[in-house]
């Protein structure tokens, strides 16, 4: 049978369609919050954080069920010569049934809210791999970007020093110029491949690893600076030290430890507290055992139960005394820890606080002297009409003026970078990536910083 022409057709032309929207899906580029997104769902580390926190509940289950009954159904088999000695602290029986748990305990308590604040540092680590992965992402793709800028500027001071070579070649042939001037183009040319192949090497780098970041492939990773959003200003007027200390999770999570490390010294000092433990036994017990012959005659029973409290209380226990001593000198140097690293992330803030005003005025003078070497080049060409200067003037005025905004941009990009660097440390780079509306809470009991 023939095929259907216009059908065939009509296939035929949504095939091609679809692959040109396909091409053209290919080719527009990465938008910066994409990219940001797709880093946080691709992580390593976001796998890893879901595994600690898991733990981190099940842990505060296991220790809760020390209060639950735990119940052992076995027997204690064994043959008996004489009075019927026990195998392992219980009577030979056919089957037996032991329950135990504790009903009160002031020391496992304790260990149940240690395990809580665990959760919590759990939750803060986690804030702090996931500020990690948008730390790494934000950067790369802020510095692929500029790459990009770089290698267009290198390309056209390849062309202009290429030019540059031909002229000072023809001025060779004609006598107008000597070898070394020629010699002297041809290096320019050379020094501008070497820039171009550096350059472009360490642009890949940056797009292979945001492939790894994203999950996308390396000829995907097309960078678009209109969708970087714009930083924030920083005031210098503002106590940002002490919002840092306040929000940071670092801090959060060494406050954790000190606070879960404070809870397990308590819980080894209650050590020495009474308890109280509930004990059931139920045995059925063999005739061939002997038991006959040591219990008067209708006394022995075959079914036996025996259910109550344990009542525990420590008299003289060096051990206990001496593990609550360490136990409690290492709260305190978690706590003294825990100081140490507020101190350190209030400097480092501070510092980048300052950092970011020097910067600024860095990147101004940059920008006022790519703006004169603008006007340099204005200059030179008014004076090559007049004849008061050489196109080798006006080269070495386009170099300078290529190397100026070299300059600019990259103290742009430095100035960019602290301030992504201090909205880290006050916990307002999700806000400024993501475009969250609030600060993620980092360390509470329940929530998850996970992505």
């Amino acid at each position: 049978m023939k095929p259907h022409v216009p059908g065939v057709l009509f296939a035929l032309s949504l095939v091609a369609f679809t692959s040109v929207l396909v091409a053209q899906e290919s080719e527009k580029p990465l938008a910066f919050r994409i990219a940001v997104n797709l880093a946080l769902q691709n992580s390593a580390s976001s796998g890893l954080s879901r595994t600690d926190l898991e733990r981190a509940g099940a842990t505060v289950g296991a220790a809760r069920s020390q209060f639950l009954p735990s119940v052992t159904v076995g027997s204690a088999l064994g043959y008996s010569h004489g009075f019927p000695l026990s195998l392992e602290g219980s009577a030979p029986s056919l089957f037996d049934v032991n329950i135990q748990g504790l009903l009160f305990n002031s020391a496992q308590r304790k260990y149940i809210e240690a395990a809580k604040i665990d959760v919590q540092a759990t939750n803060a680590q986690n804030a702090e791999r996931r500020n990690d992965v948008m730390m790494e992402t934000v950067l790369a793709y802020m510095q692929l970007d500029l790459l990009d800028s770089y290698l267009s500027i290198q390309r056209e001071q390849q062309q202009f020093a290429e030019k540059f070579q031909d002229i000072a070649g023809q001025r060779v042939q004609v006598g107008l110029d000597s070898l070394m001037e020629l010699t002297r183009a041809k290096l320019a040319v050379a020094r501008t491949r070497l820039d171009i192949a550096r350059t472009q090497a360490a642009a890949d780098a940056l797009r292979q690893r945001l492939s790894q970041l994203t999950g996308l492939p390396p000829s995907a990773i097309r960078t678009s600076t209109e969708t970087i959003p714009q930083l924030p200003a920083v005031s210098q007027d503002d106590d940002l030290a002490a919002e840092a200390v306040s929000y940071n999770p670092t801090v959060k999570i060494a406050e954790r430890i000190a606070a879960a490390k404070d809870l397990r010294a308590e819980a080894e000092r209650k050590q020495l507290y009474p308890t109280v433990d509930l004990a059931g036994q139920y045995a059925v017990l063999a005739k061939y055992n002997n038991y006959t012959q040591y219990y008067q005659p209708g006394s022995f029973q075959r079914n036996n139960l025996s259910i109550g409290v344990v009542i525990r209380v420590p008299f003289v226990n060096p051990a206990l005394h001496a593990a609550a001593g360490v136990a409690k000198f290492d709260a305190v140097r978690a706590h003294q820890e825990a100081g140490r690293v507020k101190e350190q992330v209030g400097v480092e803030t501070l510092k980048l606080q300052r950092s970011v005003q020097e910067m600024a005025a860095a990147r101004e003078v940059a920008q006022l002297e790519h703006r004169l070497a603008e006007y340099e080049i204005e200059v030179t060409r008014a004076k090559i009409e007049s004849g008061a200067a050489s196109l080798k003037d006006e080269e070495n005025a386009r170099v300078s003026e290529h190397e100026r905004y070299t300059a600019y941009l990259s103290a742009s990009f430095d100035l960019d970078k602290a301030q992504v660097q201090l909205l880290r440390q006050i916990g307002n780079l999700e806000t400024w990536a993501l475009g969250a509306t609030t600060k993620p809470e980092t360390g509470k009991s329940g929530s998850s910083a996970i992505p």
